[in-house]
C-alpha cells in the first residue's frame, strides 16, 4: 500500500504579512518625522524673520526718534544763531552810534577850549528862547501857523550853530525837532476853516425859498385877495415870521447872532460861537418853512458848531521849557 502524494497546496506555508507592516510603519516614521522636522524648521526660520523684523522697526523707531532730536538741536541751533546775529548788529550799531557821540564830543571840546566863543554862544541861546517865545505866541494868540513855522526854523538854525558838549544841548535838538515835526503835520489853521465855513453858510441862507410848493399850491382865491385887508386867515400853529416888519427884525437878528458867531471865531471862543449858532439855527426855523434846503443848511450849521478853533499840539513850547531849564541848570 502506497501513501498518496501529499497536497503540494496543503504543504505549501503562507506567506506572513508581519514584515510589510513593519516597513509600513517604518515609512509612516519616516514621514512624520521629516514633517515635524519640517515644521519645526519652519517654525524657527519664522521666528528668526520675526525677530530680525521687530530688531529692524525698533531700530527704525530709534532712528526717527534720533533725527527728530538732532531736527530739534538744529532749530535750537538755528534761533540762537538768528539771536546772536540780531544781538550783534545791535552791538554793532550801538559801537557806530557811540563812535560818533565821542566825535561830537570831541569837537564840541575843542570848540569849548576857545574862550572867545562863550558869549556868542550865550547870545545865541537867548536868541533861541526869543524865536520860540515868539513862535508860540504867533499861534496861541494870533493862529499864525506859517509865522511860527518860520519862528521855529530860524530857531533850529540859531541851535545847530551853538557848539557845547552839554548833553541837553542834544535833548533839546530833539525836542525842537519834533516840536517842528507836529507844527509842519498840523493842517490849515481851524479858526481860518470856521470862517470859511461861516461866511458859505450866510451866502448860502440868502437862496432860501420863502414859500415851499405846498404853500404856493395853497394861493388865495380871489376873495381871498380882495378881503385880505380886512380879514387874514393864518394858522396859529405857525411859528414863521410872515410879516414884512418880522421878516426884517427876524433877519436883522440872525445877521447880528452870526456876526457875534465870527467875533467868536476870532477870539476861539468856542463856548460863545456854539451859544451863537444855537439862537441862528432857532431864527432860522422862524424866518424859512421847513425844505430840503433848509435841513442842508441846518445840518452845515450844526457841523459848525462841533467844529474846534484852537489846533491840538500837546507838545507845544515844550522845547522853549527844556531850554529855560537848561539855562537855569547853568
Amino acid at each position: 500500500m502506497t501513501d498518496a502524494a501529499p497536497d503540494p497546496i496543503q504543504k505549501t506555508a503562507a506567506p506572513h504579512p508581519r514584515g510589510h507592516g513593519v516597513a509600513w510603519l517604518l515609512a509612516l516614521a519616516l514621514v512624520f518625522g521629516g514633517g515635524w522636522a519640517g515644521w519645526r524648521w519652519w517654525t524657527a526660520q519664522e521666528d528668526a524673520r520675526r525677530v530680525d523684523a521687530d530688531d529692524t522697526v525698533q531700530r527704525l523707531a530709534a532712528l526717527e526718534a534720533r533725527s527728530d532730536r538732532l531736527r530739534g538741536e538744529l532749530r535750537a541751533q538755528s534761533q540762537r544763531l538768528q539771536q546772536a546775529e540780531a544781538t550783534n548788529r545791535v552791538l554793532r550799531d550801538e559801537l557806530l552810534g557811540i563812535g560818533q557821540r565821542a566825535a561830537i564830543l570831541e569837537d564840541n571840546l575843542a570848540a569849548l577850549a576857545d574862550p572867545r566863543r562863550s558869549g556868542a554862544q550865550a547870545l545865541r541861546l537867548d536868541e533861541i528862547e526869543l524865536l520860540l517865545g515868539q513862535g508860540q505866541q504867533r499861534l496861541r494868540l494870533a493862529g499864525d501857523l506859517d509865522g511860527a513855522r518860520r519862528a521855529y526854523a530860524l530857531a533850529a538854525q540859531q541851535l545847530a550853530g551853538v557848539e557845547d558838549p552839554d548833553p541837553g544841548l542834544v535833548d533839546l535838538r530833539q525836542a525842537l525837532a519834533q516840536e517842528r515835526a507836529a507844527l509842519e503835520a498840523l493842517g490849515d489853521d481851524p479858526r481860518r476853516i470856521a470862517a470859511g465855513r461861516l461866511d458859505a453858510l450866510a451866502a448860502a441862507l440868502t437862496a432860501l425859498p420863502i414859500r415851499t410848493p405846498a404853500d404856493a399850491a395853497d394861493a388865495p382865491s380871489w376873495w381871498q385877495r380882495a378881503f385880505v385887508r380886512l380879514v387874514e386867515v393864518r394858522r396859529s400853529d405857525g411859528a414863521l415870521a410872515v410879516e414884512p416888519a418880522d421878516r426884517a427884525a427876524g433877519l436883522a437878528a440872525l445877521q447880528l447872532e452870526l456876526t457875534l458867531a465870527q467875533a467868536a471865531i476870532e477870539r476861539r471862543d468856542e463856548d460863545g460861537l456854539r451859544a451863537a449858532l444855537a439862537r441862528a439855527d432857532a431864527w432860522l426855523t422862524r424866518l424859512w418853512p421847513d425844505s430840503q434846503a433848509l435841513r442842508t443848511q441846518r445840518a452845515a450849521l450844526a457841523e459848525l458848531r462841533r467844529l474846534p478853533l484852537s489846533p491840538d499840539l500837546p507838545m507845544l513850547g515844550s522845547s522853549l521849557e527844556q531850554l529855560r531849564a537848561l539855562r537855569m541848570r547853568r
